[in-house]
């Protein structure tokens, strides 16, 4: 097994790049931290072209199963390599994810709307694989799904649903067409308690943007706007808490 000691390694270079949308798009690869994410994208059967591991997981069952592909880091490497501040000493190079709409357009979709916090887009995702959601797809301005903070909070939720990029005005008429009803997320006076919909594995929700909302094009394409009752005396949930109560409720 080949051993890497210093980050000014031409490969450790390399990987370190694939942290960053440019470079991942030029060599069509990224970079995954942690054993759970690559553990994660192993079950999933993907197939890692490197991993990276320190010396405390030279015996993990991805190590023995890619052999030829490990390296072993030091912990300065590991570092270097590490978006986080405590490296967790797992890293593999995977390639990039070309995930396309199923052409048939029926089920559930949950579509973000220029939701520019990584964490509330990892944590949509997560939270869509966990109430059952059939494809994710990330509209304009939605941060980038392979960006480190994004891949974090997913906690390789992305190997289990489909996670695509789409012009969500385009998008929207098409599943319409398609019967799969649209619901919208703005408050407004047509808009209906989310509880007064019934539980259903074929609709598509779309969720705005934390500051702005959603844009009123996507919006006036909505079959119906649904907001959540406040008890309290807070003004809006959190888009990530407010997609999960809604899609568990769909989903029920």
């Amino acid at each position: 097994m080949e051993t890497i000691m210093s980050p000014k390694n031409d490969k450790i270079k390399r990987a370190k790049k694939l942290t960053r949308r440019k470079y991942q798009k030029d060599y069509d690869r990224y970079l995954l931290e942690g054993p759970h994410l690559v553990r994660e994208a192993i079950a999933s059967g993907a197939q890692p072209e490197t991993i990276f591991v320190t010396s405390k997981y030279l015996h993990e069952q991805a190590v023995r199963d890619y052999y030829d592909q490990t390296i072993e880091i030091s912990s300065e490497v590991a570092q270097h390599l590490a978006e986080t501040p405590t490296p967790q000493g797992m890293f593999a190079i995977m390639p990039l994810p070309h995930v396309e709409l199923p052409t048939n357009l029926a089920g559930s979709f949950l579509l973000l709307d220029a939701i520019q916090d990584p964490g509330n887009v990892g944590t949509m995702v997560r939270t869509a694989d966990a109430a059952g959601i059939d494809t994710v797809v990330l509209g304009h301005g939605t941060a980038d799904a392979y960006s480190s903070k994004v891949l974090r909070a997913m906690q390789g939720s992305q190997f289990h649903v489909p996670v695509v990029s789409a012009n969500l005005n385009h998008l929207i008429p098409k599943l319409k067409d398609a019967g799969v009803p649209v619901y919208g997320t703005e408050l407004n006076d047509q808009a209906l308690p989310y509880t007064d919909v019934a539980p259903t594995t074929n609709f598509a929700l779309v969720m705005g943007n934390e500051g702005n909302g959603m844009d009123p094009a996507l919006l006036a394409q909505t079959d119906q706007n649904l907001y959540i009752p406040m008890r309290g005396r807070a003004e809006s949930l959190n888009v990530g808490v407010a997609a999960g109560v809604v899609l568990f409720h769909l989903l029920a």
